[in-house]
């Protein structure tokens, strides 16, 4: 007959329960090594909510901020400065005792301006991962009013809270990038006698999250319905920055500077001046009123920053110069095969020049490189002979010429 034993910290006896633990001098019950791993789980959930707090206050400087998108995308000197100057301030006013009689500093968002394929999205994406904070991307053209069909405005939170492990906190620290955001812009000037759903009426509902209140977010994702579980969220202290092309916004621009000649002049000349210039520099408020957006949604936008157009020799050193370039990417897919890639100079060139025909930016890069590369990524793994892979301009060439046909067939 086994002998009793009794619990070093509860009392129990070994048989009334599960399982007991001995040691050298000491007995230990299932049931007490139970109570000690939800209070060691309670613990460690504590530390990690505030590490993620602490961390999100351990703001790098704005240099340093700098420094580390330099790595990843190629130029944007101007937009890079603005974001970081912008998140550091951010972050710095987050670090501000609750005290009465200091000043408040007030949140700014960010409008980002450019054409596509200038890094707008890669901008906010690799900011988020140096910062080390839940970061979400929403896309404009999807929202609409409440009570319509698409998304609601409060489905943005949702998104972040996800990317946050559904931690309210950590998410209400967080980043939204809300791209296409010049998809919602007021579809006339005159009043209608239909509702605006897509356009003004959006930018209504978006205010409340851009100037910091607390907002019902549907935990599931889903349009909101009164049956439906809501989380609040307190979006003071969500920065908010917003992305598009403004396909236009160039010719208010330039109505409004009154650059052109006294004289006669066509309209053809006129575009391409006001290209070779970069109009977007010089946006402001009242260009934005313009566009279709209401002085309330430009308001909550204090910072606008545009990114420059991008050239052949910008496009060049993207394909190979950052830390994550395509033709790295592609030389570490061969080389997980076992096959050496080496792509030649004149084979760079031909493939600048075929994105800038794209006119898709940096995103046309890819678009070609994949049509250059999928036969070879499709037969050479299974020629276990060949261990090289040399692309010349000839094989550029030969493999858009082929793709052109099939597509022309």
């Amino acid at each position: 007959m086994n002998p009793t034993i009794h619990c070093s910290f509860c009392g129990r006896s070994n048989d009334t329960v599960e399982m007991m633990i001995s040691g050298n001098t000491a007995h230990i019950c299932s049931n007490c090594i139970e109570n000690a791993m939800q209070l060691l789980e309670t613990s460690k959930s504590n530390i990690q909510a505030e590490n993620i707090t602490s961390d999100a206050l351990k703001i790098p400087l704005p240099i340093d901020i700098k420094a580390y998108l330099d790595q990843y995308i190629i130029g944007q000197d101007m937009a890079k400065k603005i974001l970081s100057v912008a998140v550091y301030n951010h972050y710095k006013r987050l670090q501000q005792a609750e005290d009465a009689d200091e000043v408040i500093i007030e949140k700014s968002n960010i409008l980002l301006i450019g054409d596509t394929g200038t890094g707008k999205t890669y901008l906010a994406q690799t900011l988020a991962k140096l910062l080390n904070v839940p970061f979400c991307i929403a896309d404009a053209t999807a929202l609409t009013e409440a009570g319509y069909v698409g998304e609601d405005v409060e489905s943005i939170l949702t998104r972040l809270l996800q990317a946050a492990s559904n931690d309210v906190k950590a998410a209400e620290r967080g980043i939204i990038y809300i791209d296409e955001i010049d998809k919602i812009t007021k579809k006339s000037d005159s009043p209608s006698i239909t509702r605006d759903v897509s356009g003004e009426g959006v930018q209504q509902a978006i205010l409340k999250l851009l100037e910091g209140s607390i907002v019902n977010a549907p935990k599931q994702g889903r349009r909101k319905n009164p049956e439906q579980e809501m989380i609040p969220i307190n979006t003071k202290n969500i920065l908010f920055i917003c992305g598009g092309a403004f396909d236009g916004i160039e010719r208010l621009i330039y109505k409004r500077m009154n650059t052109g000649a006294i004289g006669f002049h066509n309209h053809a000349t006129q575009g391409i001046h006001q290209r070779d210039t970069h109009l977007l520099q010089y946006v402001t408020a009242a260009d934005l009123k313009a566009y279709g957006f209401i002085p309330e949604f430009i308001g909550r936008l204090p910072i606008v920053g545009s990114l420059q157009p991008i050239d052949k020799s910008v496009l060049k050193k993207i394909l190979v110069e950052p830390k994550n370039a395509l033709v790295k990417q592609y030389t570490k897919l061969f080389a997980m095969d076992n096959i050496h890639l080496t792509i030649q100079e004149e084979a760079l060139d031909l493939i600048v020049e075929q994105a800038m025909e794209l006119k898709l930016g940096a995103r046309g890069l890819r678009t070609i490189c994949e049509s250059v590369v999928m036969d070879a990524m499709f037969e050479l793994p299974s020629q276990k002979a060949t261990r090289q892979l040399t692309i010349d301009k000839d094989y550029v060439a030969n493999k858009i010429d082929l793709n052109n046909n099939n597509k022309a067939a």
